[in-house]
This record gives structure tokens, C-alpha cells and sequence, in this order.
């Protein structure tokens, strides 16, 4: 049974930006609200291993991005310490495992485009030693490290504080991140990596032509690596069509990966923004909108992690087999956390 595939697997979130829903609450409130609005619907879900991106709003930018880049690492801290009998955040494959064992869901911190740092490579470590263990060094602009997605026109590789973060994160052991960097980018990167790299949250642009989502040769670049793509469930990056907004057209996207980089390299980077967005979002901004893309528009079924088991449902509907479904769901993104996570070169 799908219930039963889906229970017994190790399900991995490789991003959820929940973080941004605890930290718009008053800092005695942080591990609380995650035990009543978050905890709950991870265990609906079955996750077992959740990412826990620290995305800076642009109003904290520049000036106080890092500030409030280290008060959402505190957050996480104090919302594992604060559900200890629940939750764990670890440092390396032997703490997950440990968190496994114990029936608690492993949190593992990552910086997304990290705007804290700006060409500050050097902060890098201080950021390790708090616990950070994968990160992206762009988002949809230009950093003093990179470019994003947004800015493919321009061409750009890494700058040399970018190419400097890559060889400090492998140095480190944190996880180097590809989404959202331009496609220059990424290739400069795959280049640079003596390890393997991820995309957290990439869909397939052979089947949704988006500068979010990663060509072919760049999947099986990843892949090369020993890295994992993470599909994104964000409906705008699956399909320009709403009546393509399905379950089954995630798993076309699945499917897609696996083809090209092989099925030890996919995994699941859902992004569920608008269950984030309905926690940091008065209702008169519902309908929020970024960069031409309705974050708010969900697959049915699939709004936040309670759903998650329905993606094995329609892995199963496609033919997946039940040890190849286990490794999409979460044993590839294990199998790298073990490798790598935290694990200086």
C-alpha cells in the first residue's frame, strides 16, 4: 500500500522557508508556533529530514541582512531546543541518523543567496560553526558573489569572492547549492566543484522553459558530481498551463530528472511559499505576486507538507517501483547528507 511505502521511507524537504513564518513572531513565541503551525503538518507528512533555508526579505537589505540572517539561525536553534522531543538540528550524516533512530525529524540550516555575507567569504566559517550546512550564493539578482536566474542575460560567472565561497564551502563541508544561480553561473560552478553539489528546489526546463529551472546538461552535470536535483512544486515552474497544475505533471518533472541524471539524483525541494506566505502576509496582500509568478497558486492536494504522500501515490500511478520511489522521497538526499554534510575536505 502507498500509505504504508510512504510511512516506512525517509521522506526529505530539501526547502521549506518556514523559518520566515517563526521568525515574524515574537522571539518567545518562535518554538511554540513551530510545535502548533509547522510540527503537525511535517508529521501529517511523513518528513523526515527538512532543510531550513534563511531567506533575507529585501527589507533587511543590505544593512540588516545580517543581522537578520543570524536571528533566523538563532530561531532554528531555539525552535529545535524548544521541541527536542521532536525535532533535532544537525550537523553532519551521523546526527541525522541519530535523529532517525529516535523517531525525530533531522533540521539541517542553509543559507539561500546568502545576502549576509556579501563579498565577506571569510564569514563563512563563523556561519558553519553556528550550524549552516548548505547554501546558495544568489537568488533572482546580483550579489557581490554571483549572479541569479533573473540575470541570465548578462552572462556573468562567479566573481572571484564567489569563486573564493565555493572553495571555502568544500573546504568546510557545507553543501554547495546551485538553484536560482544564473546558468553561467552554474557552469562556472560545476567547473570550480571537487565535490558534489545540489539544487534544492530545481525543476526541469525541458518541460517549463523558466531561468528557475535547470537544463538537461546541467542535470546531468549535478548528477556527475554525486549530487542530487530536488524537484520544486511550485506550479509556475511545472507549467505555463494552470490546468497543468497537478500532482501528475510534478511527477512528469520527476520522471524528467531521472531520465537524464539517473535515479540516485532526484529528490524533492517542494518550496510550499504559500503556506509561508498565508503565516507572514496580511490578507489584503493575498494575492501576492513575484516577479510575474503567483507563489500562491498550489497543485491540489499539495499547499504545504500534510500532503506530501501523494506524491508517492502518484509515483506509484506513473509505474515507479517501490526502492526507486524510497530514493526519490529521501534516501538520495540522505545518502549525500551522509557523504558530505559537515564533513571538512
Amino acid at each position: 500500500m502507498s500509505t504504508d511505502l510512504h510511512r516506512d521511507a525517509v521522506v526529505a524537504d530539501t526547502h521549506n522557508d518556514l523559518l520566515m513564518a517563526v521568525t515574524a513572531r515574537p522571539p518567545g513565541r518562535w518554538a511554540s508556533f513551530f510545535r502548533e503551525r509547522w510540527l503537525p503538518q511535517l508529521l501529517e507528512g511523513g518528513v523526515d529530514i527538512q532543510v531550513l533555508p534563511v531567506f533575507i526579505d529585501d527589507q533587511y537589505r543590505p544593512e540588516g541582512a545580517l543581522r537578520q540572517t543570524l536571528r533566523m539561525i538563532e530561531c532554528a536553534h531555539t525552535l529545535a531546543e524548544g521541541n527536542a522531543d521532536a525535532v533535532r538540528l544537525c550537523l553532519d550524516g551521523s546526527q541525522i541518523d541519530q535523529a532517525l533512530g529516535e523517531g525525530r525529524i533531522a533540521l539541517v540550516l542553509a543559507l539561500e543567496s546568502a545576502p549576509g555575507l556579501d563579498a565577506n567569504v571569510e564569514l563563512l566559517p563563523t556561519l558553519h560553526r553556528l550550524g549552516v550546512r548548505i547554501a546558495s550564493i544568489a537568488h533572482w539578482g546580483r550579489t557581490a558573489l554571483a549572479d541569479g536566474s533573473g540575470e541570465d542575460a548578462t552572462g556573468s560567472r562567479l566573481t572571484e569572492a564567489g569563486v573564493a565561497a565555493v572553495r571555502e564551502m568544500e573546504r568546510l563541508g557545507m553543501i554547495f547549492d546551485v538553484s536560482h544561480l544564473s546558468a553561467s553561473g552554474v557552469g562556472h560552478v560545476l567547473e570550480l566543484a571537487t565535490r558534489p553539489v545540489m539544487a534544492t528546489h530545481s525543476s526541469a526546463r525541458a518541460l517549463r522553459d523558466h531561468h528557475r529551472n535547470l537544463t538537461d546538461d546541467q542535470i546531468r552535470a549535478v548528477a556527475a558530481t554525486g549530487g542530487v536535483v530536488c524537484v520544486n512544486f511550485l506550479p509556475a515552474f511545472l507549467s505555463e498551463d494552470p490546468a497543468e497544475y497537478t500532482v501528475d505533471r510534478l511527477v512528469d518533472h520527476i520522471e524528467h530528472v531521472v531520465s537524464v541524471g539517473g535515479i540516485d539524483h532526484v529528490g524533492l525541494g517542494p518550496d510550499f511559499i504559500r503556506e509561508v506566505m498565508h503565516d507572514v502576509t496580511p490578507p489584503c496582500c493575498e494575492a501576492f505576486d513575484f516577479s510575474g509568478l503567483d507563489v500562491m497558486a498550489t497543485i491540489p492536494g499539495l499547499s504545504g507538507p500534510a500532503g506530501l504522500s501523494s506524491v508517492t501515490d502518484a509515483l506509484l500511478k506513473h509505474g515507479f517501483a517501490d526502492e526507486e520511489i524510497v530514493k526519490i522521497l529521501g534516501d538520495n538526499v540522505l545518502r549525500l547528507f551522509r557523504a558530505e554534510l559537515g564533513r571538512p575536505a
